[in-house]
C-alpha cells in the first residue's frame, strides 16, 4: 500500500510532504521549549492573546473588502489597502480637532461613531470612484489587465493623499475614556483593545446578516454565483457591484478608525501598505470570496503575529523575535496553503470559475 502511494506521488509532492513534516516538527520544538521555560506569565499571555485578537480583527474588517470584490468580480482589488489608508488618514484631523476642543474628552462615544462615520464615508467615495473610474471600464477585459491597473491605482492613491496630506507621519490624540483596564476572566485587559474587537465584531456580524439576510445580500450572492443568470432574473449588475465596493469602503474606513485607537502612532501616505497585504493574506487563509473565512482569518493572523514570536521563534534560539512577527505571519500563510490551497473555509472552485 505504501509503494502504491509513493508511485501515485510526483518528486514535487514528496518534497512538499517532506517540508510539511519538517515545519510541524520545528513549530512543535519551539512551541514547547517556550512553555518549559517559563518566560512568560499566563496574563502576559493573555495580553498577547487580546492583542492579537484587536489587531485580527482590523485585518478582519479590511479583507473583508477583498473578499466582497472577488466573490463578485473574480479580481483582487489590491487598491484596498489604499482605501484604508484614505479614511483613517482623512480621519486624524478630524479627531485632532475633537481633541483640541475637548468634543473628543467630553462625549468620547459620540465622537467616535462620528469619526466611524467620516472615515467610512471617505474610505466609500474612494472605492467608488476606484470602480467607476479603474475597473469598470476593464470589467470584460483579461483578469491580468484589472490587476495591473489595481496595483497603479494603489501607487496614484498613495501619492494623491501624500500630495495632499503631505509626508509626515501624524497620530491619533488618545482618548482618556478608553484608558486603563478591564479584569476579563481574572486578567488585566486593556479597555482599547476590548472596544476595538468589540466594534468591529458587531460590524463584521452586520455584514454577514446584510449579505444572508436582505434583498440586496441575496441579489449579491446571486451575481457572485452567476452573473448572465442573475441578469436574466432582472438583477443589476452595476448596481450590485457598486454596492459590493461601497460595503468594502465603508468597512476598510471604519477599520482605519480602530487602528487609530488602537495603535495611535503611524498615519501617513503609505500605512494602507502593509495592513492592506496582510488583510489579503487574511483572506487567502480563510478561503477568497468566503465571508466567514475572512473574518476568521483575520483573527487568526492577527493571533498568529501576536503569539507566534513568543510561543514559537523565541523557542528557537533565534534573536529579536518580535521583529519577525510579519514573517511569521506570511510563513503560516503558505504553511497553511500547502496544507490546503484553497483556504481554511474555501471551497475549491469550478474550472470556469478558477
Amino acid at each position: 500500500m505504501l509503494t502504491r502511494t509513493l508511485a501515485r506521488l510526483s518528486w514535487v509532492d514528496l518534497i512538499l510532504r517532506v517540508f510539511q513534516i519538517i515545519a510541524a516538527i520545528v513549530i512543535v520544538i519551539g512551541i514547547v521549549n517556550v512553555f518549559r521555560s517559563n518566560t512568560y506569565t499566563s496574563n502576559q499571555w493573555a495580553t498577547l492573546v487580546f492583542a492579537g485578537l484587536a489587531q485580527g480583527s482590523i485585518y478582519a474588517l479590511i479583507a473583508l473588502g477583498y473578499t466582497l470584490v472577488y466573490g463578485i468580480l473574480l479580481m483582487i482589488n489590491f487598491a484596498h489597502g489604499e482605501v484604508y489608508m484614505a479614511g483613517a488618514f482623512s480621519t486624524v484631523f478630524l479627531a485632532g480637532y475633537f481633541s483640541n476642543t475637548g468634543f473628543l474628552q467630553s462625549s468620547p462615544i459620540l465622537a467616535i461613531i462620528i469619526m466611524i462615520i467620516f472615515a467610512a464615508a471617505v474610505s466609500t467615495a474612494i472605492a467608488l470612484l476606484l470602480e467607476r473610474i479603474a475597473y469598470r471600464p476593464l470589467r470584460n477585459a483579461p483578469r491580468l489587465i484589472p490587476l495591473i491597473t489595481a496595483i497603479g491605482a494603489s501607487f496614484t492613491l498613495q501619492y494623491t493623499f501624500r500630495g495632499l496630506y503631505g509626508a509626515e507621519f501624524k497620530s491619533y490624540p488618545q482618548v482618556p475614556a478608553l484608558s486603563g483596564t478591564v479584569n476579563v476572566i481574572g486578567f488585566d485587559v486593556p479597555l482599547v483593545q476590548l472596544v476595538v474587537f468589540f466594534a468591529a465584531v458587531g460590524l463584521m456580524i452586520a455584514l454577514y446578516l446584510y449579505v444572508e439576510r436582505t434583498k440586496s445580500g441575496k441579489a449579491m450572492r446571486a451575481v457572485s454565483e452567476d452573473k448572465d443568470v442573475a441578469r436574466l432574473m432582472g438583477i443589476d449588475i452595476d448596481r450590485v457591484i457598486v454596492t459590493t465596493f461601497a460595503l468594502g469602503g465603508a468597512l476598510a474606513g471604519a477599520a482605519g478608525v480602530f487602528n487609530g485607537l488602537f495603535r495611535p502612532q503611524g498615519v501617513f501616505f503609505f500605512m494602507g501598505f502593509f495592513p492592506g497585504i496582510k488583510a489579503f493574506t487574511a483572506a487567502v487563509l480563510g478561503g477568497i470570496g468566503n465571508i466567514p473565512g475572512a473574518m476568521i482569518g483575520g483573527l487568526m493572523l492577527g493571533l498568529i503575529e501576536s503569539l507566534g514570536p513568543n510561543s514559537i521563534v523565541e523557542g528557537l534560539g533565534i534573536p529579536s523575535a518580535n521583529q519577525l512577527k510579519d514573517a511569521i505571519a506570511f510563513s503560516v500563510l503558505v504553511l497553511i496553503l500547502i496544507y490546503r490551497p484553497q483556504g481554511i473555509f474555501g471551497e475549491r472552485l469550478a474550472e470556469k470559475k478558477a
